[in-house]
């Protein structure tokens, strides 16, 4: 038998040399890959045995890239996938399985279970009748296509506050547009800061967790950080006391009027007891201090609650410290580290639902 004549692609022009070599290097797609290689090898003068030897694949393939890279040019690297069989499970089933996924079991007559399984989904689906047959991957396919995901449930704490919508136009006004007679200042307290292994995260061998002590004492009592942030700067000023009574509440005001005298200071703060006490307000309103509050259960309206998040992950999360003195050294530590590439806040939430509130929801979206 004679052998078949050797098939060679069309010349190739410098652009194109250079974009075929630019996918061979790039392509991450293996088919375009081996495709690309096919029509470089010809172009070089190698013939299909040569390309078929190299690459393991058969002489009817090498002859059958070059052919239609020679008809359709570069178009002809690209796979064209065919989709795969039809589905067997329709649309509107798969509608009603995400559906059954986000009811409880329960409700579907399977008492004593407050959650689905995928065996259970399974088992269920089948002995209704909506499935003739269905495999666990192929069911968490469909849940995984549906949207549908295994969550944690989380909680809601509804604010009864009748004002909260005035009140938090207030904070975000302030936010967005800080007075030109004095300064934003959001306050809070941290803490407990009690003696305890923490649990973190960090970079270990894998399957080889950091260890932490087992502990069910708390010596050493209790400490409590009542902090400010500087929403001009981006700075933190804080101190950590024994109690988080009104008494230290005002002394921190008191030092923040000292930082930035001839300034008003709208301070930002929750409705903790101590904010509200008499004392505290009657001060205020002598020294040119403006207490703004967060709509009840509305705390999170509180800038400063974020640098905490960072503080608690970075500087305490993952530690064991045996005394406060330690603990609070790594807290001094992280603030200098914090304020010397402190920016200033802008941009809060832009983009967050609550800019488009006109009432407060009556419950979790």
């Amino acid at each position: 038998m004679a052998r078949r004549p050797s098939v060679f692609v069309r010349p190739l022009s410098m652009d194109e040399g250079r974009k075929i070599q630019k996918i061979t290097r790039t392509a991450k797609d293996p088919v375009r890959l081996r495709r690309a290689i096919v029509v470089m090898m010809s172009g070089q003068g190698q013939t299909v045995r040569d390309i078929s030897s190299l690459l393991q694949v058969s002489e009817d393939y090498v002859r059958d890239v070059i052919h239609a890279f020679n008809e359709r040019g570069f178009d002809a690297l690209d796979p064209k996938w065919s989709g795969g069989p039809r589905r067997k499970i329709g649309d509107r089933i798969r509608e009603w399985i995400c559906l059954i996924a986000r009811t409880s079991p329960a409700e579907c007559g399977l008492t004593g279970f407050s959650t689905w399984s995928l065996t259970k989904l399974r088992d269920h689906l089948l002995a209704e009748g909506i499935v003739a047959s269905i495999s666990r991957e192929t069911l968490r396919r469909i849940l995984h296509d549906g949207g549908v995901s295994w969550q944690t449930t989380t909680t809601w704490k509804a604010s009864t506050d009748p004002d909260f919508i005035p009140k938090m136009r207030r904070i975000l006004d302030l936010y967005d547009h800080p007075p030109d007679d004095g300064r934003v200042v959001c306050v809070d307290e941290f803490g407990p800061l009690n003696l305890l292994p923490r649990k973190g995260k960090a970079w270990r061998p894998r399957r080889r967790p950091r260890r932490q002590r087992a502990t069910y004492h708390r010596y050493g009592g209790v400490m409590h950080m009542l902090a400010a942030l500087d929403l001009a700067t981006g700075k933190l000023f804080y101190r950590i006391r024994a109690r988080k009574r009104w008494i230290e509440f005002l002394a921190l005001l008191k030092t923040l009027r000292t930082r930035w005298p001839g300034e008003k200071l709208y301070v930002v703060c929750d409705n903790f007891s101590p904010h509200r006490h008499a004392k505290v307000r009657a001060w205020c309103a002598d020294n040119d201090v403006e207490l703004v509050f967060t709509p009840t259960y509305g705390s999170w309206l509180n800038w400063i609650e974020a640098e905490f998040a960072a503080l608690r992950y970075f500087a305490l999360n993952g530690t064991d410290h045996r005394s406060h003195t330690e603990q609070n050294a790594a807290i001094a530590g992280y603030v200098r580290w914090h304020n010397i590439r402190a920016q200033p806040k802008v941009n809060f939430a832009t983009d967050s639902p609550i800019r488009t509130w006109t009432d407060y929801p009556a419950k979790a979206a």
